[in-house]
């Protein structure tokens, strides 16, 4: 691997991030103390470059995609309108709400596919079994597909209209067809912001619980942030550390995904965008601090395509997928397109000097564009 830190401590302009390239040169775990200082400094190209090596280091010069779509059931939702940063859900009545037949969801479905990404709002009406038979349905449509399903939000619904315990439901999800769980939900760990934003959601603690369910189960998942909102820079610190955690316990996470808050069509529209600094952060600090993950993946969906790129430099060793049809995101108000091609991600990835590298949902190499 080339030294791109060979002359750091030359270029380095912040005399804090030096002891944080120790750090990293001695393979010794980042603190608390550590975050603070990525998160307060104005020396973006050496916290660049600190997070490029780690980056380097865990995977060198690839980046992951996946041929992937999302699919979303129904956006009714019991708890639509009391979350702040939430334009997706909606009440049965709303002439906005829909609910999907199977048959709608089959149709969505193409065999180029390599990911089937389904989450949801909490329908009232709708019993667990339904959910159960959708991944049926699907997993019986496409079985050379990984089905990456329902955040904890809703498993944790899930017991609560079966009366199951959380251990049965993602027992039951895993014998339908279900191979991993979705980030969502994870939100923001910090419980007094958390009031603030989705004051009826999941709580933090039960997020992490159910995770750590899952993951004892044999059932991977992914870990995200919503940040860009009401949170501090120690709550991210925090959140983070929260994650790295449980990484330490169980092993289960395969990737973290930042999630760039869209505030337009959101009762937060008010707030006050922040800077593209905090994203490179945030994005490095991910990288640097998780060292037990194997994966800091970059949401174009929330950032844009181009700013995306620009977060491969700073850690970033996943680029998503096509993704083709998304709706929560999008009714917050995010101005990317809808969807990608593969030729998009080999030329996105190959543009930005790195190597493309096509996966399934639980990082299997299918194809390497070299």
């Amino acid at each position: 691997m080339e030294n791109i830190l060979e002359n750091f401590d030359i270029l380095c302009v912040d005399e804090n991030l030096l002891s944080i390239k120790d750090k990293l040169l001695n393979n010794e775990r980042l603190d608390f103390k550590d975050a603070e200082m990525i998160m307060d400094t104005k020396d973006l190209n050496s916290l660049g470059l600190l997070a490029k090596y780690k980056k380097l280091l865990k995977d060198g010069k690839k980046i992951y995609f996946v041929v992937n779509r999302h699919i979303n059931p129904t956006n009714i939702c019991v708890i639509a309108n009391s979350c702040k940063f939430c334009a997706f859900g909606q009440k049965k009545k709303s002439p906005d709400a829909y609910e999907m037949s199977i048959d709608k969801i089959l149709s969505l479905l193409d065999e180029e596919l390599r990911e089937i990404h389904i989450v949801g709002g909490l329908h009232p009406d709708w019993k667990f079994d339904k959910y159960l038979e959708i991944v049926r349905e699907v997993n019986s449509a496409m079985p050379c597909a990984h089905i990456k399903a329902f955040t904890a939000v809703e498993i944790e619904w899930f017991s609560k209209i079966s009366g199951y315990k959380i251990e049965k439901v993602i027992e039951k999800l895993m014998n339908a067809g279900v191979d991993a769980l979705p980030g969502g939900g994870a939100e923001i760990f910090a419980p007094e912001v958390r009031k603030k934003i989705c004051s009826p959601k999941t709580t933090g603690d039960s997020w992490l619980n159910i995770h750590k369910a899952a993951h004892k189960l044999g059932l991977p998942s992914n870990a995200t942030i919503l940040y860009g909102h009401l949170e501090s820079k120690y709550d991210v610190i925090d959140h983070l550390d929260k994650l790295r955690n449980l990484q330490d316990e169980t092993n289960g996470f395969l990737a973290f995904i930042p999630v760039l808050f869209q505030s337009y069509n959101t009762r937060l529209k008010h707030l006050k965008p922040f800077p593209f600094s905090y994203d490179l952060k945030v994005h490095a600090l991910a990288r640097l601090y998780l060292d037990n993950f194997s994966h800091i993946k970059a949401y174009w969906i929330t950032l844009g395509e181009k700013a995306a790129q620009v977060t491969f430099h700073y850690g970033v060793s996943d680029a998503d997928g096509t993704i083709i049809s998304e709706k929560i995101i999008h009714d917050a108000g995010a101005k990317s397109q809808i969807g990608h091609t593969r030729d998009f991600f080999v030329n996105m990835i190959k543009d930005s000097g790195y190597i493309p590298v096509e996966r399934d949902a639980l990082y299997n190499e299918l194809k390497i564009y070299d």
